[in-house]
């Protein structure tokens, strides 16, 4: 009996998750193609036979503009918007047939994804939303709504830069609440040249998330994602990606806490393994529970050769109450080596024995006898312990 071809679930080629079939839209047009969307603020439309590529590219753009024909031609590639393209989709099974036939049927159909930026989405929201609800089935919405609020006042890259600087959270986090273009001018900081100023940029990021999560958390999702594109894209800068990564999923562990598997992948890469290691320590100062699960894969670090991973190492095994790292955070005790840590917009200077101390300090809080752990709910919790609260930065 002949093997039965190769097929592919359909995902979102900006998110990974799974996107639901395509549907033709209420309002019909002539020539108009079926349409989707991701949770992640994708849409997509589809060519049946993959030789419309053109059209397919205007039906999502215009589509993801609510229609609005004047603004999509208004766009420009990359700045604006970014676009992608699944080939081989057959339509009737909904799936992807790399092999090009299926059941003796050619498949050369495609989806032409498109997802505009945060800030062009926001324009496009409300209406879009009410589109897409008309669109899909229900299993393929996202269930969160806002109004769209114009901001009183736009501001400058140099203005924000500058409450960055004087590390004025609270304003800050006001204007995230009415100005979604905050997002771009804290994530152009991240790539700044002073280490301080990145720190802080990623730390507020991650604060501005949670309050724009609460109007939509979509805009985060998409801010995510390009974080970790950052870091993996070869011809692309990560500066403070990984921190912003670490501080967004530390603040709204429910929505994001599926992201982490990713960092763990990054630990594979020695040049970013030190800043993934400080990014988990992070989520685990808000969420231990999330990441004790794979704490024994991280003892291999406290003998790394760079200082860094080593205290950085150190201070999340602590954090996670790992009594197997115990002999080797006793090894690690005289270690001199300087590692710096931030904490409440400052930096804080100790060395890989300091934190080592600090780790075992609290492995022995909740193990005072030596015997078996006495694991609590949340045991960060009783010390009061957020970032830099200790004399260590821990």
């Amino acid at each position: 009996m002949a093997d039965r071809p190769l097929t592919l679930t359909p995902t979102c080629p900006f998110c990974g998750l799974p996107i639901a079939r395509p549907k033709e839209q209420t309002v019909h047009r002539p020539n108009e193609m079926p349409v989707g969307s991701c949770p992640c603020g994708a849409v997509y439309a589809c060519d049946l036979t993959g030789h419309n590529l053109g059209a397919a590219f205007i039906e999502a753009l215009v589509y993801s503009c609510n229609m609005d024909w004047d603004l999509a031609w208004g766009l420009l590639p990359e700045e604006d918007y970014q676009e992608k393209v699944i080939e081989k989709y057959d339509f009737d099974t909904h799936l992807i047939v790399p092999g090009g036939f299926y059941e003796g049927r050619k498949v050369s159909g495609a989806l032409y994804f498109i997802k505009l930026q945060p800030d062009i989405l926001e324009v496009t929201l409300n209406g879009k939303r009410q589109k897409k609800t008309q669109a899909l089935p229900p299993e393929a919405r996202f269930a969160g709504t806002i109004e769209a609020t114009r901001p009183a006042r736009k501001y400058t890259n140099k203005e924000i830069e500058e409450l960055v600087r004087e590390f004025r959270v609270e304003a800050l986090l006001d204007i995230a609440r009415t100005d979604l273009q905050i997002i771009r001018r804290l994530q152009r900081l991240l790539y700044s040249s002073d280490a301080l100023m990145r720190f802080r940029a990623a730390d507020i990021l991650g604060k501005a998330a949670a309050v724009i999560a609460v109007r939509d958390a979509q805009i985060i999702t998409g801010l995510l994602q390009r974080l970790l594109n950052a870091v993996t894209d070869p011809g692309a800068c990560g500066w403070g990606a990984i921190d912003a990564a670490g501080a967004i999923i530390a603040h709204l562990p429910h929505t994001f806490a599926g992201y982490i598997p990713f960092l763990y992948q990054l630990l594979l890469d020695t040049g970013l393994r030190s800043q993934t290691l400080r990014a988990l320590g992070t989520i685990a100062e808000a969420r231990p529970d999330l990441i004790r699960p794979a704490a024994l894969r991280f003892l291999p670090f406290l003998e790394d050769a760079d200082p860094a991973t080593r205290g950085y190492a150190a201070r999340l095994l602590g954090n996670l109450v790992t009594t197997a790292a115990r002999d080797k955070l006793l090894a690690l005790r005289t270690d001199s080596h300087p590692v710096v840590l931030y904490a409440n917009g400052s930096l804080q200077y100790t060395t890989v024995g300091e934190l080592a101390s600090a780790a075992l300090a609290k492995l022995q809080v909740f193990n005072p006898c030596g015997g078996a752990p006495v694991f609590q709910e949340n045991p960060d919790a009783p010390q009061n312990q957020g970032p830099g609260r200790d004399r260590h930065g821990q």
